[in-house]
């Protein structure tokens, strides 16, 4: 990035008149600011995080539960009792239709997907209820007659999310087609016994699976909460204490800035009417104008700072042009203090007008002054980098230019 000065004589951007010391972190005789605090803590979304991530480990439970009961204990009893199965073919075909169609909707399911609950679970009812005579009397409470166990835990999948009574609704629905099955078979009161037990160990386990992860992804979402305001909390705090050290330091800068030649002034010990007094004061004006800026709440600090520096030196007469191409991204305070303190003093030496640009974007910027100076101070070519901002500074005659720049590491 250049900016091409106003004369031809005048050299390649450059930096200002009074050089600055060897130590670049002594340059303006202040202790380099330090960030806020960014305590470690939770996020604003972070409890909405914790319970999908709960939510979502119950899926995965779910999931692996009605495929374990589907595979593991329906499979083998229907390939076993295969040859006695009254209608063995609607049995094992009713088998697979539901484990592919489950199959689509867990993946569904784990994708965060939604699934068109009732269509599913309706189809899972019909073909439950087909099973149950395809199976035979014989096999009614056999677990070749897979719709016992796999209408339950299907029924989970198909219902993630709705309200429980849909599932409660669903498991009913199944239990009033094996009751009408093994009333339909003559049943005797030992049958009916039996169907009771069934309906509760096929019912219950479901339904806690469903209730036990609606509650561990409420008290999840819960606690992530509380931890969130808590952390809040604690940011607020070292916020608080961070700002106290802030105003503590800051009024240290101001006396480490005004108070030296105030003090020679009150003991006489300086004159007003000496033109390098009246430097050090516009110095020192310029320097608490830019503390005072850093400290503004604003959208773009760095300019914030450096139209500061330029509304002193107007004060003063000079006329300041500022031209600004881009935008500055988000720089420490210690960065831009490197940044404007060489072109605020560069301004306070300026007489009759001044040129201030300054050209950003996402990972550099460049501030470059170009001002007649008033000279009380002559200062010489100077060029000098350390490990955040470049300085830069060159006169040609009455001209001063003045560059400062920074790049992202």
């Amino acid at each position: 990035m250049r900016t091409d000065p106003p004369t031809a004589a005048t050299p390649p951007p450059a930096w200002h008149g009074m050089p600055p010391p060897a130590d670049p972190a002594a340059w303006d005789g202040m202790p380099p600011a330090t960030d806020p605090i960014a305590p470690d803590g939770l996020s604003p979304g972070v409890a909405g995080a914790v319970a999908s991530a709960s939510d979502r480990g119950a899926r995965i439970a779910a999931v692996v539960i009605a495929y374990g009961w589907h595979l593991l204990v329906s499979l083998p009893a229907v390939l076993l009792d295969w040859p006695d199965l009254r209608w063995p073919w609607v049995v094992g075909g009713g088998w697979l239709a539901v484990a592919l169609v489950g199959a689509v909707a867990a993946g569904r399911l784990l994708r965060d997907e939604p699934l068109p609950g009732w269509p599913l679970v309706v189809g899972l009812l019909v073909v439950d209820a087909v099973v149950f005579p395809a199976s035979g009397a014989e096999f009614l409470f056999s677990s070749a007659n897979w719709g016992w166990g796999t209408v339950g835990w299907f029924a989970v999948l198909f219902l993630w999310g709705r309200p429980l009574r849909e599932l409660v609704a669903t498991v009913t629905a199944g239990a009033v087609i094996a009751l009408v099955a093994v009333l339909a078979q003559g049943a005797d009161a030992a049958d009916l016994s039996r169907y009771a037990m069934y309906v509760y160990g096929v019912t219950v386990l479901p339904l806690a699976l469903a209730v036990g992860a609606a509650t561990l992804t409420a008290l999840a979402a819960e606690r992530a909460h509380a931890a969130s305001v808590n952390a809040a909390v604690t940011a607020q705090r070292l916020a608080a204490a961070q700002a106290q050290r802030d105003r503590r330091d800051r009024l240290a800068l101001v006396d480490a800035t005004a108070g030296e030649i105030l003090t020679d002034l009150a003991a006489g010990r300086a004159d007003p009417g000496d033109p390098a007094v009246q430097r050090r004061c516009a110095l020192a004006a310029a320097r608490l104008r830019r503390l005072i800026a850093e400290s503004d709440d604003v959208p773009d600090p760095l300019l914030h700072e450096l139209r500061a520096s330029a509304d002193l030196a107007e004060r003063r007469g000079v006329v300041v042009d500022l031209v600004v191409v881009g935008s500055p991204p988000p720089l420490p305070v210690q960065v831009r203090r490197r940044l404007v303190d060489p072109l605020a003093a560069g301004l306070a030496d300026a007489r009759d007008q001044a040129r201030l640009t300054v050209v950003a974007g996402p990972d550099a910027v460049e501030i470059s002054l170009i001002a007649p100076e008033r000279g009380i101070l002559e200062g010489s070519p100077f060029r000098r980098a350390d490990d955040t901002v470049e300085y830069e500074y060159e006169r040609d005659g009455e001209v001063g230019w003045t560059r400062t720049r920074w790049r992202a590491r």
